[in-house]
């Protein structure tokens, strides 16, 4: 499936596309981490433009999303250097893919995001920090 939707060269995508299509998904905010722009929903990282200078578009993906999307479309598939792209980090190559490649991958990460949120009770959509608990005076 991935390969069918690998185009190189002249079709190739930008940080401009990546932050247009990540941000058309439901509940996606831009944020900013470490200097970066990130991509959020419930406040939580599922993309980020942190290697853009590189080509590099990043994406928050499980270990075995990652070996697939790897597998199936090397050239535009890298796992991040280190102990991120064993958890899962993974850069795609801008020039190298086409929109319904990074936008196919941005909703998978976007979507795993979404589905770790609702399993740790957090909102698809950002609010307002929760209030400090206070605990009782003795």
């Amino acid at each position: 499936m991935i390969k069918r939707m690998f185009i190189s060269g002249e079709n190739g995508m930008n940080a401009k596309d990546f932050r247009r299509i990540a941000l058309s998904l439901e509940g996606a905010e831009e944020g900013s981490h470490m200097g970066a722009a990130d991509f959020r929903v419930g406040r939580r990282i599922f993309a980020t433009l942190a290697s853009v200078s590189q080509g590099y578009g990043n994406l928050m993906l499980t270990s075995e999303q990652q070996a697939t999307f790897v597998a199936e479309a090397p050239g535009v598939f890298v796992p991040i250097a280190g102990g991120w792209g064993r958890m899962g980090c993974t850069h795609i190559v801008l020039a190298a893919a086409n929109e319904d490649l990074l936008a196919g991958a941005l909703r998978t990460a976007w979507k795993l995001r979404v589905e770790k949120n609702a399993k740790t009770g957090r909102k698809k959509t950002s609010g307002k920090a929760p209030a400090k608990k206070m605990r009782a005076k003795r």
